[in-house]
């Protein structure tokens, strides 16, 4: 019987995620498997919760990686805080703003959506306008919209809001690669996930909830509507002196995140910033010379997801298909809108070094000819 893992192709991570993983975090998922509550593994787990508030820049007691994507992120941060009637704005200008609002309605928020144009951030002044003579009982916005390329006013927001809304923050393709600092945000709740900028394999989701949030959580009127990601529960294995079974975590997928963050504390969060940006510009003047021009204007870009619009003439979904065919490089497609308009190359985490960029605009240059 013929084992299909042994043809698995090294493959150049260079799409909207997951990223390319360090070694030395291949070799962390491989360590021997301790039980969830062995009394090393807790210590693993508390080490993972303080690296993570370094990262996620915050001082909150309730900072936990879920076992989930980072879309079990997003699915928590409202499951946990909305109740039925509540009244939710979100700030959308993408695929992850839409679903944050399809998720809200789905627990019975009553939803308002103050949408901007693809490929554009929020607008402050709109927010503001929206706001005023307004109540929410919560506010989310996404930090990084990885759909777009976009980098959203996350801190701005935050100080339009000064406390009068809880304040959802989606940061799944910007921690690791940029300034978080969900405190100094007035952030209640962020998310993000293990397969962006923090170079793990997918499968687990940050997560931080300030005290204001976790006091919403328990003063519910009815239970938290999902079991499984119920933060209030989760507490009890993720904190205090006795850990309470809840459910048997990934452990090996628990070690290649704390591996993933130890190598991000040994480079330092500010080398990191500065070398996703360095590849960013290094990409930016590589397509330039290619012919190829950015989707989003330059203020407004992300460092690590870049959206190349495609020349008229070009069959972007062939393009990718060579890539990976020939030169075994996966890059992304263009969602929603702008689907077959535009390529998203990512620079995340691991995939961010200079001669993956090189790699790239070459194949690209013979590809284009």
């Amino acid at each position: 019987m013929k084992n299909l893992l042994e043809d698995i192709r090294p493959t150049l991570l260079m799409g909207p995620g997951p990223s390319s993983v360090h070694p030395a975090t291949y070799q962390a998922l491989s360590r021997s498997t301790l039980g969830h509550l062995d009394e090393y593994f807790i210590l693993i787990m508390d080490g993972i919760k303080e690296k993570l508030r370094r990262v996620m820049g915050t001082e909150n007691d309730m900072t936990v990686p879920l076992s989930g994507t980072g879309s079990s992120g997003m699915e928590a941060a409202f499951a946990n805080t909305v109740e039925h009637g509540d009244r939710v704005l979100i700030l959308v200008n993408g695929v992850f703003g839409t679903r944050m609002a399809d998720v809200a309605g789905r627990l019975g928020a009553e939803v308002d959506r103050l949408d901007f144009e693809w490929g554009r951030p929020v607008e402050i002044q709109a927010v503001k306008d929206k706001l005023d003579g307004q109540s929410y009982d919560i506010v989310a916005i996404v930090h990084a919209e990885t759909s777009t390329g976009v980098v959203n006013p996350a801190a701005e927001v935050g100080e339009l809001l000064d406390g009068r809304a809880l304040y959802i923050v989606d940061c799944v393709t910007s921690l690791g690669g940029m300034p978080v600092t969900l405190d100094s945000w007035r952030a209640d709740v962020g998310y993000s996930g293990t397969q962006k900028c923090l170079s793990c394999p997918p499968g687990l989701s940050p997560i931080t909830f300030s005290e204001k949030a976790m006091s919403k959580v328990t003063g519910r009127k009815d239970k938290v509507p999902n079991w499984y990601l119920d933060i209030g529960l989760l507490t009890s294995y993720w904190g205090g002196n006795k850990r309470v079974y809840h459910h048997t975590a990934p452990i090996n997928m628990l070690y290649g995140l704390y591996q993933s963050l130890y190598l991000l504390e040994e480079e330092g969060l500010e080398q990191s910033f500065a070398r996703h940006t360095r590849c960013h510009k290094l990409l930016v003047e590589g397509l330039a010379s290619l012919g190829l021009s950015m989707f989003v204007e330059e203020p407004y870009r992300l460092p690590m997801l870049n959206l190349v619009s495609v020349p008229d003439g070009v069959d972007e979904a062939a393009l990718r298909g060579r890539l990976i065919n020939e030169f075994a490089i996966e890059i992304g497609a263009g969602l929603g809108p702008l689907a077959g308009k535009v390529i998203r190359i990512g620079l995340m985490g691991h995939t961010a070094r200079e001669e993956n960029v090189e790699r790239l605009l070459s194949a690209l240059e013979i590809c284009l000819k």
